[in-house]
């Protein structure tokens, strides 16, 4: 899929929030909580080498080897593997996915699977596997993703469980939309729509148009996605979901910029950030941020585009997320080549070239040489 914006990737994906709730507690990795059980200080000790391990081990699995890691013999020691160890290596997982580490989180969530697979934990296999999922997809590998959302749609299927399934095929139907498969996208997501309809389910209801909208926009039907979007927040504002209404006004400034409707553009993506700001949802926030962007510039208010890109680049900072870094650092090159000032866009782009570099993202590595190369000099 093309992405009409500055940054050279982007997410577009309304995932099921499930890593939020339940016992697993997956909001926030915070080592306090392990501290304040009993035995608190060894199991401290013990989470921080674990993810010392997971950080530093290397990484040798895809999506391919899922079934072969999972379905090989478990030694005793792994046996001994308590359920708390792959809950923590869960919490990791998303943490080095809030932090831009997203080969990491495959690596914690296999070992995760692993652990859950022993146990016949259905329900924590499923949602390691919305991470693992969405992991992938942050790296572009679609396939990879899809292949993990579909074996957490069977797990859901298995366990009658309709509100895994309605959340699951909507996942599938963003991979299938990232990677431009757009009527099996659109006919996922219509069977999550039917779903959600039958057994009464307003979240799913939301998600499922949202998703259906942008089905709608990626055939270039944006009128019909915008009241797609409409209709959608409706539902996502009646149940108070929060992150899916950030996310659909999200969707809903894109549609509008994609028509030339900047006034609603800037609306709707400032609403947006506004809330994310609020609940501190960095994602939404940042992408609220890069639609401002775009539709500032549009129309010339260069001075505004530069001040949002600087919230930017501090929130990118603050979480410590490279890549996020690295998309900011291009979207100024952009904006200054844009300008004419080729200096000042070289720099961001030499900037942008030393993070890619650290990110080991060959892809970009070569994008920047070659733009750096075909660069004016002045």
């Amino acid at each position: 899929m093309k992405q009409r914006y500055f940054l050279p990737e982007g997410s577009i994906l309304d995932f099921n929030p499930t890593l939020r709730s339940g016992r697993y507690g997956l909001e926030i990795l915070d080592f306090a909580i392990l501290a304040s059980r009993p035995n608190g200080k060894f199991q401290f000790l013990t989470s921080c080498f674990l993810m010392l391990a997971v950080f530093f081990s290397p990484l040798t699995a895809n999506a391919a080897d899922i079934t072969q890691q999972l379905h090989r013999p478990l030694n005793n020691s792994s046996l001994r593997e308590s359920r708390d160890q792959a809950d923590t290596l869960l919490r990791i997982g998303e943490q080095q996915q809030i932090s831009g580490y997203a080969d990491k989180t495959i690596e914690s969530c296999l070992q995760a699977l692993e652990i859950y697979h022993a146990l016949g934990d259905y329900k924590a296999q499923g949602m390691t596997y919305d991470l693992l999922a969405k992991a992938y997809i942050e790296l572009n590998r679609f396939q990879d993703g899809e292949d993990a959302l579909r074996r957490r749609l069977a797990i859901a299927r298995d366990t009658k469980d309709f509100q895994a399934q309605i959340f699951a095929l909507n996942n599938i139907s963003t991979v299938l939309l990232q990677k431009g498969e757009f009527t099996p996208a659109g006919k996922t997501v219509e069977e999550a729509l039917t779903i959600a309809h039958n057994v009464q389910n307003s979240a799913g209801e939301g998600l499922s148009l949202s998703n259906l909208g942008l089905v709608n926009a990626r055939l270039g039907n944006y009128n019909k996605a915008i009241k797609l979007y409409e209709t959608a927040l409706s539902f996502r504002r009646q149940v108070g979901d929060i992150l899916g209404e950030t996310n659909t006004l999200n969707n809903l400034g894109e549609a509008y910029l994609a028509v030339g409707n900047y006034p609603d553009t800037i609306a709707t993506y400032g609403a947006a950030m506004r809330i994310a700001k609020t609940t501190r949802d960095r994602t939404n926030y940042l992408r609220a941020i890069d639609g401002l962007v775009m539709a500032h510039s549009s129309v010339g208010r260069y001075e505004r585009a530069f001040d949002l890109l600087e919230q930017r680049l501090v929130t990118a900072r603050e979480l410590q997320n490279l890549r996020e870094e690295f998309k900011s650092f291009m979207t100024y090159g952009n904006l200054y080549e844009q300008l004419n000032n080729y200096l000042t866009a070289r720099n961001f782009y030499e900037r942008a070239l030393v993070l890619a570099k650290a990110l080991e993202d060959s892809k970009q590595e070569v994008f920047l040489v070659d733009k750096l190369i075909k660069l004016p000099k002045r």
